[in-house]
């Protein structure tokens, strides 16, 4: 009797050892123990598997690291492990307890109650409901969750024990699983493209939120109430334009604090303010993000803006423009106020923005393409025919500006720069020259050109003002001629240089007798110096002489007078004498006496040498010697007779 005693008690120990060991559970330091209670008279409800009140069933409390124990007839226990992000993951919780959805939730409402659902009857009780919990676990993240009432999805696995058929038969769970790809669970990182260079930002989507106002294609948090208030205010177009381009997003940190964001009336669809430089842990199933590179305006260059959102359009033209509208930022329609040199983070979706050049561009109607822009790349060579039917080809180069001031009005009138060119310019240059060319004959173009160059200046200038564009020239490039008038002209040109030869060989031989003469006139340069001199001398010797014969002239011209004035005065002296002496001699005797009176003087003698007398008296004889003598001749003189 005290054998089969101490065999049973051995038993029961046994048993009880066993059983106690089976009841004891080493739970991991990065583990929990998920309690199962067998059986209980208490049930659970249909909508919940987890027993927070001893029902049969999953257990609310979980077994932390260490030794526990749990009576194994009782309740079994697995082990969890904890749940943890690695770096540069996301953890992404789906609640399987709780109350259900509303009717078109996406997601479950979030309350900072709920901490980082590690405390599941504070969940319940503060109202945490089933499905996607809006807030996701941060990178670096470990939290002892309960497996079933929390699935939390990471790139590599899933934690948790699913409750759904689905889920449960379809062997290990992974993102895909739940329709969602690896790279959504990792950090939504917006940074520079370094395969292009390009800075990039966000544009966000999100999924859940009220329907946006009838009329809108993304939702801006409080609308643009606060563009009309500046407005009223009378800001300027700059201040409303940097309200515009700054965002939101502190409001609710960036799309990361998601239930902000729907408390905020954040609604669903495209969002207007995008994500900037950084890394966010958002909700792949509530928020998508589209990266899209910044919009760079460099120098010379604007942005004319076409806004798709904003408050109603209110035209700022003027009734003089009759190419559309232009409004001030803020509203739908092109602003009128471009956006300058810089770099901005503007919604491509909400606002579309056409460059414009606004230095000199360059356009080229020839097979090259301007490599800086590439506008003119559907632009040939213009093909036009003269009046006497020659087709030949022209390359064009058309220089234009458009001023910043007025880009806009000039996408408002072409739509876009692509259009400019191709459009309005292609018709007005072409056809301009093809008209011009028409009318006249070929060589007449070719020997005019500049002139016809000039006048599509002017014509193309006028056309393009129109369109708010100023023209900086017109430039015929090269002039591609068919082979027969090639012919024509080269046998012109040859003669026309012919002529030029000989023209300049005449020249040249011009050239020659000028050089000879030089070089004559060079060498003789001593000679006609010597000779010069010599002229000189003999010049003023001349004047010299003119001028001491012109003295001596006054002097025996005034002698002269003087003499003529005493000879009168003595021949009147002599005169009256003579008068006198007539009166008492008479005429003979007055004249022996003066004969005889000059001979004395003279030193003749009054009696010659041979004396002739005749039939008179030696008085007379005398007398006539002496009047001979005075009638000249010489004194001295005699006449002899045999």
């Amino acid at each position: 009797m005290l054998t089969t005693t101490l065999v049973v008690l051995g038993v029961l120990l046994t048993l009880a050892g066993t059983l106690i060991l089976l009841s004891l559970h080493r739970i991991g330091p990065t583990e929990v123990g998920l309690v199962t209670r067998r059986f209980s008279r208490r049930r659970l409800s249909e909508d919940n598997p987890i027993a927070f009140q001893g029902e049969a069933g999953y257990q609310a409390e979980l077994l932390m690291p260490g030794i526990r124990f749990q009576f194994c007839l009782l309740y079994s226990v697995q082990r969890f492990a904890w749940v943890q992000i690695p770096a540069g993951q996301l953890g992404v919780v789906i609640a399987q307890i709780g109350k259900p959805l509303p009717n078109g939730a996406k997601s479950a409402i979030y309350k900072p109650e709920f901490e980082q659902f590690t405390d599941l009857p504070a969940f319940i009780k503060n109202g945490g409901q089933k499905g996607v919990q809006r807030p996701v676990l941060s990178p670096g993240t470990t939290l002892p969750m309960h497996p079933v009432a929390f699935l939390v999805i990471t790139r590599d696995r899933v934690y948790g024990v699913p409750i759904s058929e689905r889920f449960a038969s379809a062997g290990p769970l992974t993102a895909a699983s739940f329709a969602l790809h690896p790279d959504n669970l990792e950090v939504v990182r917006i940074e520079r493209d370094l395969a292009t260079h390009q800075d990039m930002i966000g544009i966000v989507t999100v999924f859940e939120g009220d329907p946006l106002d009838s009329g809108d294609i993304a939702s801006r948090i409080d609308s643009y109430a606060d563009v009309a208030a500046l407005e009223a205010g009378n800001a300027p177009d700059a201040e409303i334009i940097e309200r515009l381009l700054s965002n939101k997003n502190s409001l609710h940190n960036s799309y990361q604090d998601f239930q902000s964001f729907l408390d905020r009336k954040g609604r669903i669809g495209l969002q207007h303010d995008p994500l900037l430089h950084g890394a966010y842990n958002l909700n792949p199933f509530l928020v998508r993000v589209e990266r899209v590179p910044m919009l760079v305006v460099e120098q010379g260059q604007v942005a004319v803006i076409k806004s798709y959102v904003g408050l109603p359009s209110a035209d700022t033209s003027g009734s003089d423009f009759k190419f559309g509208t232009l409004v001030r930022p803020g509203h739908r329609g092109i602003w009128q106020e471009p956006l300058r040199t810089g770099k901005y983070p503007i919604n491509l979706y909400c606002y579309k923005a056409e460059l414009v050049p606004t230095a000199i561009l360059t356009l080229n109607w020839a097979e090259r393409v301007s490599a800086a822009h590439k506008l003119d790349a559907k632009l040939e060579s213009i093909v036009a025919k003269s009046s006497e039917g020659f087709v030949f080809k022209m390359d064009l180069q058309v220089q234009i500006h458009i001023p910043d001031a007025h880009a806009p009005r000039v996408i408002s009138t072409v739509g876009t720069i692509n259009n400019l060119v191709d459009e309005v310019l292609q018709a007005a240059v072409g056809n301009h020259f093809r008209d011009t060319l028409q009318s006249m004959p070929a060589v007449q173009f070719i020997e005019t050109r500049q002139q016809v160059q000039r006048t599509a200046y002017e014509r193309i200038r006028q056309q393009l003002e129109t369109y708010f564009i100023e023209t900086r020239g017109v430039y015929i490039q090269d002039v591609i001629l068919p082979q027969e008038l090639v012919g024509v002209l080269t046998e012109r040109e040859i003669a026309k240089q012919e002529i030029a030869t000989f023209e300049q060989q005449k020249q040249a031989q011009l050239q020659r007798i000028e050089t000879e003469q030089a070089r004559g006139t060079a060498d003789m340069q001593v000679e006609l110096a010597k000779s010069k001199v010599g002229v000189t001398i003999r010049t003023n010797n001349a004047n010299a002489r003119k001028a001491e014969a012109e003295g001596e002239s006054f002097y025996i011209e005034q002698t002269g007078q003087a003499k003529g004035a005493e000879v009168r005065a003595v021949g009147m002296a002599k005169a009256e004498a003579f008068d006198a002496q007539v009166k008492a001699l008479g005429v003979n005797a007055t004249a022996l006496v003066n004969a005889v009176e000059a001979l004395s003087k003279s030193g003749t003698p009054i009696v010659p040498n041979i004396l002739v007398t005749g039939g008179g008296g030696t008085i007379e004889a005398l007398a006539a010697t002496l009047l001979r003598n005075l009638a000249g001749k010489p004194l001295g003189y005699s006449e002899s007779k045999s």
